[in-house]
């Protein structure tokens, strides 16, 4: 039978540590964000990147990882200035793979449009610039730093709360569409393959409404354990990632 992502989760070094160095870019969830309130019941939000699956991930596999996420982050606040902000699309930040985990603010909070292959490289648009469309010119200027870089793009994953089915379908479809669309990209399917984000799970790996320290290990090991999958079942994709940012010519 064949072998499923997450169907088997890895424990030590993974095959993720192929790579020196990765950026992960995306929302409150990948940086790592705690959750407090206070005595007068206010809630306050703080970005603990040394918490971030990322960081976790780095830290297993030997490899240097560099967040660039923060809460509340969108597709189009990424694009149109946090990015610019921080300097993130300079060369010397150039990575050989990136992971990005974006979509929850833009779609449930902003009630953003997804939008479709067709709106991918299209330029201009008669109405709201959809999702689909930012979340394509980030990859693309990431490619103009890093041509050979491995992409990975995170769905949503399972979530009981999550009511409206039809926004969550439609996102996980658009990074599909997204993988399809670029060369060295690839989709880490939470939302069919990873665990159900129900009451039981939150209890366990949530403070609030957002992740525990726990929650943020064990979101690290289903990220790792499937890019460690996706390199496995894909060998030939992954033979030359150690000339990525070098300048050896290869094929």
């Amino acid at each position: 039978m064949q072998e499923k992502p997450l169907e088997n989760l890895v424990g030590g070094y993974s095959n993720t540590a192929i790579f020196r160095t990765m950026a992960f870019i995306g929302d409150s969830l990948s940086s790592g964000e705690f959750e407090t309130v206070d005595k007068e019941g206010k809630r306050h939000w703080h970005d603990m990147y040394a918490y971030s699956w990322g960081q976790f991930i780095a830290r297993k596999n030997g490899l240097t990882a560099y967040n660039f996420s923060k809460g509340g982050m969108t597709a189009k606040g990424y694009l149109e200035g946090f990015a610019d902000r921080y300097d993130l699309w300079n060369p010397e930040k150039a990575c050989q793979a990136y992971v990005i985990a974006l979509g929850v603010n833009d779609i449930y909070n902003q009630k953003m449009p997804i939008g479709d292959a067709a709106d991918i490289e299209k330029t201009e648009f008669s109405e709201v610039r959809p999702f689909i469309s930012y979340y394509a010119e980030i990859v693309r200027r990431y490619k103009e730093i890093s041509p050979d870089a491995k992409f990975f793009f995170v769905t949503f994953p399972n979530e009981e709360s999550k009511k409206d089915k039809t926004m969550t379908d439609g996102m996980v479809q658009a990074l599909y569409t997204l993988a399809d669309h670029f060369e060295n990209a690839y989709v880490i399917d939470l939302y069919q393959y990873g665990p159900l984000y129900d009451q039981a799970f939150k209890e366990k790996h949530y403070l609030h409404y957002h992740m525990n320290p726990m929650g943020y290990l064990f979101t690290a090991n289903l990220i790792d354990s499937y890019i460690d999958f996706i390199i496995r079942t894909n060998p030939a994709d992954f033979m030359n990632v150690g000339f990525i940012g070098t300048d050896i010519e290869y094929k």
